[in-house]
C-alpha cells in the first residue's frame, strides 16, 4: 500500500516536466535504443563492410559530433573515420582517370584525307602532303601524317605503288579521240553505216556522217566536212583511235598533224571508250525506234546528240553531262521549293527535266 502511493504521487509530480521535456527524451531514448542495437550486431558480427556511400555519411556526420564523442557514436575506431575521409579529399582533387596522358588523338576525318591523299597521288612522301593539308589550314606536325602512313602500311616515302592503268589513261584522256562505224538496219532492212567521234577527255560526241557505201575517200572527206563546219579545235589533241578497216584513210590525221592508233582486228577494248559510246546509244535510241533512211538516221542521231552532250549525266564526270563539266556544277538548290519541268524528246523516247522558271 505504502509503494503504490510512492509510485502514484511520484507520477504526478513528474508529470508537467514530463510534458515539457517529452520531445528531447524521446530522441534520447531512441538513439540508446540504436546504440544498444549497434552493440549487439557487433557482437554477432565480426567485421562490417562499409560501402563507399556508408563511408561518405558517416564522414560528412563526423563534422557535427565532437570528436570526444567519436567512440560512443560510430562503429568504428577514430583513425578509420580519418583515413575515410582523407581519401574522399583525394578523391576529389585527382584528376588522373579525366585526362589522357599524351597528345590529343587525330581526327578519324584527318586520318582518312591523309590515307586518300597518298593513296591518288603515290609520288607525295608525307612531307609533301604534310604540306597540303598546312596549305588546307589544317595544322598538324609532320611526324603525326608519318605515323598515319606506317600505322596503315603505307611507306610514308614516295615510291609506294605508281600509277594505276585507270590513273595513267586519265592523265592522257584530254588528248585522244576515238573515231568508229556503228551500222543501222532500217525498217526495209537496208544497212545504214554512221561515222561517230568521241573525245576521251569532255565525252563529248559528234557524228561526221551517215552512209549506205562508206569507203576511204567519203570517210575522209567526211572528216574535212566535219572540221570545216564545226571549227572544232583540236589543238592539244594527239591521238585518234580507230580500227584497221578498209574505210579509214589517214589524210585528214595527217593534215591536222594527229597521231592514229590502229587497234587490233579482235580487240574491241582497245577502243573501249568509243565502243561503250555506240553500246550506250543502242540501248537507249537505236534498239528502240525504226528508222526509214539516211536522212531519218541523221536526224534522230544529232538530236539524241544533242542531249548526250548537253543533258545526259556521265559517272566519268561526276554525274555532270559534259556542258556542265566544262562550265562548272551548278548551283545546290533545294528541288522542294521548285518546280521541275519535263520535255520529252524523240517522241518521248528520252525524257529531260529542267527547273522552271
Amino acid at each position: 500500500m505504502i509503494l503504490s502511493t510512492v509510485y502514484a504521487v511520484t507520477r504526478r509530480l513528474l508529470s508537467p516536466p514530463a510534458l515539457l521535456l517529452r520531445r528531447d527524451v524521446t530522441k534520447d531514448a531512441e538513439l540508446l535504443v540504436l546504440r544498444h542495437e549497434n552493440a549487439v550486431l557487433r557482437r554477432h558480427v565480426p567485421r562490417l563492410r562499409y560501402e563507399p556511400a556508408d563511408r561518405l555519411w558517416f564522414a560528412t556526420l563526423s563534422h557535427l559530433i565532437p570528436r570526444r564523442r567519436w567512440p560512443q557514436v560510430f562503429p568504428m575506431t577514430p583513425a578509420t573515420l580519418l583515413t575515410w575521409h582523407r581519401k574522399l579529399v583525394a578523391m576529389k582533387w585527382d584528376y588522373s582517370q579525366r585526362r589522357r596522358s599524351g597528345r590529343p588523338p587525330t581526327a578519324a576525318a584527318v586520318r582518312a584525307l591523309v590515307l586518300r591523299v597518298a593513296a591518288e597521288t603515290p609520288g607525295w612522301g608525307h612531307r609533301r602532303i604534310h604540306g597540303e593539308l598546312t596549305r588546307l589550314g589544317h595544322k598538324m606536325a609532320a611526324s603525326t601524317v608519318w605515323n598515319i602512313l606506317n600505322r596503315a602500311g603505307n611507306d610514308p616515302a614516295p615510291r609506294r605503288t605508281g600509277p594505276t592503268w585507270r590513273q595513267f589513261f586519265a592523265a592522257q584522256a584530254e588528248h585522244i579521240v576515238a573515231v568508229d562505224f556503228l551500222h543501222v538496219d532500217t525498217i526495209n532492212l537496208k544497212h545504214i553505216y554512221a561515222l561517230v567521234m568521241l573525245e576521251h577527255g569532255s565525252r563529248r560526241a559528234h557524228l561526221l556522217g551517215v552512209t549506205a557505201n562508206p569507203t576511204g575517200p567519203w570517210t575522209t572527206q567526211a572528216a574535212r566536212d566535219f572540221l570545216m563546219v564545226t571549227g572544232m579545235n583540236i589543238a592539244g589533241i594527239e591521238f585518234l583511235i580507230r580500227h584497221r578497216g578498209g574505210q579509214f584513210t589517214d589524210a585528214v590525221c595527217a593534215d591536222v598533224g594527229l597521231r592514229v592508233l590502229k587497234s587490233p582486228p579482235p580487240a574491241p577494248k582497245a577502243n573501249a571508250h568509243c565502243e561503250r559510246f555506240i553500246g550506250t546509244l543502242r540501248r537507249e535510241l537505236l534498239d528502240r525506234a525504226l528508222l526509214l533512211d539516211e536522212r531519218h538516221l541523221r536526224r534522230t542521231l544529232t538530236r539524241y546528240l544533242e542531249h548526250y552532250n548537253g543533258h545526259r549525266p556521265h559517272r566519268a564526270l561526276s554525274q555532270l553531262c559534259p556542258s556542265q563539266a566544262e562550265a562548272g556544277p551548278p548551283r545546290p538548290i533545294d528541288l522542294a521549293e521548285h518546280r521541275v519541268h519535263r520535255t520529252a524528246i524523240l517522241g518521248g523516247l528520252i525524257n529531260e527535266y529542267q527547273i522552271a522558271s
